[in-house]
């Protein structure tokens, strides 16, 4: 399942996470438990964010998220919402009038929204050039149309786990990449269900 169409204008790699595709990937280790110890202690995060395409296009915005499987893409100015309510992803164009959905458990975004994934059995750890950075790669070999996220971490002593989640990278089956950096990150935080509805675009008509 693809992200839609209108999203794909943003979507590109993350050279500053990960280098070359097909990179050897670690053993399974104690960091991936320190990966899964952050998102079950890390129950709800906001941050800022940044979207950048592979012709250096970019969309700003802020971010909201709560697990399991709640999550909020407010794009600003450019006037679209992606909305995941727990079991749905909802993108809306609000300047089209145009909606799409798809199930949170078919996209990347999966592993990260949920409190408990199984990292041990779908992820490894990615070497990385930095010691600070930790990369991990996960991908459901038994189900690979769900894509495939790289997470990247800083360690810090004052984040969930010794962690703090800088941003990660989406691929889905079509190799398409989204590519999300974030900053001002704030764990643990108050976050109203509310935030994880959204108004109804108004259909346009036809001319």
């Amino acid at each position: 399942m693809s992200f839609p169409l209108t999203l794909t204008r943003v979507l590109a790699p993350v050279a500053i996470f990960a280098t070359a595709s097909g990179v050897a990937l670690a053993a399974p280790s104690a960091e991936l438990a320190q990966v899964e110890k952050h998102l079950a202690s890390a129950q709800s995060m906001t941050a800022g964010f940044i979207q950048t395409d592979s012709r250096n296009r970019s969309l700003k915005g802020t971010l909201a998220l709560k697990r399991p499987g709640r999550i909020r893409f407010d794009y600003g100015g450019a006037n679209m919402l992606l909305v995941g309510n727990g079991k749905t992803l909802t993108f809306i164009d609000y300047d089209v009038g145009q909606k799409s959905a798809w199930p949170i458990a078919k996209s990347p975004l999966s592993v990260l929204l949920s409190d408990n994934p199984d990292l041990q059995r779908i992820a490894r750890v990615v070497p990385s050039q930095d010691p600070r950075v930790l990369l991990v790669r996960a991908r459901d070999a038994r189900r690979p149309e769900f894509g495939t996220l790289i997470l990247a971490f800083v360690k810090s002593g004052s984040a969930p786990a010794g962690l703090l989640l800088e941003g990660w990278t989406a691929i889905d089956a079509q190799n398409k990449r989204t590519t999300v950096r974030l900053d001002s990150q704030r764990y643990n935080v108050a976050v109203p269900e509310s935030s994880f509805t959204f108004a109804e675009p108004e259909k346009r008509k036809k001319a």
